[in-house]
Order: structure tokens, then C-alpha cells, then sequence
């Protein structure tokens, strides 16, 4: 059975490793702003995110991060996975699932109603891994995002452009 433990003050910068990681396997290395700091301030004095690492002998190889969202249809909260990745090196080896396992079962113990994440469509080696979990895909669904700028653009009133 393989081993998972929280973040703590003090792994951002393994935290920023794995970030970092995951962004160049998804080729978005650009779009990594996140730093020790700001991860610091968030994860561990905000508390607005959680981190749990898959441990190998001591080391770290994998990490989850993921926070509260809520279901209006069920009444309760949810968690949301926002990434999971797994070095190279150590895929095949249940360090996924035991990523997964631990966090069903934080789920569960929190009285969360259910587990929600996104994979980008091309990455059928992670679809097809997280259909062996017994997850479906939401059919009918489509994700919509307003990054900063678009924030700032409707925040103010100001139009579009779109």
C-alpha cells in the first residue's frame, strides 16, 4: 500500500516543484506565476487549498491539490481536485490511486457529497486511468473560466470585446 501525507509549512517549494512539473507535462510552463510565497500565504495562512503528497520511501512523487466547493443540489460541499500529478518515473505503480483512495476517503470523512476534477481532453492516458477508478466523464458539461484580466474587464463595467 503506498503511503500519502499533507503538505506543511515549509514544502512549498517542493509543492512549486510539482506545479512546475505538471505545467511542463501539460506544455503551459508560461502560465506557472505561483511562487514559495504565494503558495505559503495560500495553502498554510489562508488556508484556501490542500496539498497531499504520495510518499516513496520518504520522498515525494506525487501531489493532489485540491480544496472545499459546494453542491447546491446536493446541500453539502464537495471537494474539487484541481491537479494530481505523478513523476514520470513512478506512474503504473499505484501512487495515483493511492492519491485518490486517500483522498475518497477524506471526502467521505468530511462529509463532502462527492469528488470533482477536469482533465484536458487530450490526455487519454489520464482518462483512461481515472475510468479504471470508476469516474465518468460529465457529458453535456463545459468548462468556462474568466482568468484576471477578464475579471478586472467585468468587475468594472467596461465591455468585453467578445
Amino acid at each position: 500500500m503506498q503511503a500519502c501525507r499533507f503538505a506543511v509549512p515549509g514544502d512549498e517549494n517542493t509543492v512549486l516543484r510539482f506545479i512546475k512539473a505538471l505545467a511542463a507535462y501539460e506544455r503551459m510552463e508560461a502560465d506557472v506565476s505561483a511562487t514559495a510565497d504565494s503558495l505559503r500565504c495560500w495553502l498554510f495562512e489562508e488556508r484556501a487549498a490542500e496539498v497531499l503528497f504520495a510518499m516513496d520511501g520518504g520522498r515525494e512523487v506525487g501531489f493532489a491539490l485540491f480544496f472545499r466547493n459546494f453542491s447546491t443540489f446536493l446541500g453539502r460541499p464537495g471537494i474539487y481536485l484541481e491537479d494530481i500529478f505523478v513523476l514520470p518515473s513512478h506512474r503504473g505503480r499505484g501512487f495515483g490511486k493511492a492519491l485518490f483512495k486517500a483522498l475518497a476517503g477524506i471526502t467521505l470523512e468530511r462529509g463532502c457529497g462527492r469528488l470533482d476534477w477536469s482533465c484536458l481532453d487530450w490526455n487519454t492516458p489520464a482518462r483512461a486511468f481515472y475510468r479504471s477508478l470508476g469516474a465518468l466523464p460529465l457529458d453535456g458539461w463545459t468548462g468556462y473560466r474568466l482568468d484576471e484580466s477578464g475579471l478586472r474587464t467585468l468587475a468594472s463595467g467596461e465591455p468585453s470585446g467578445h
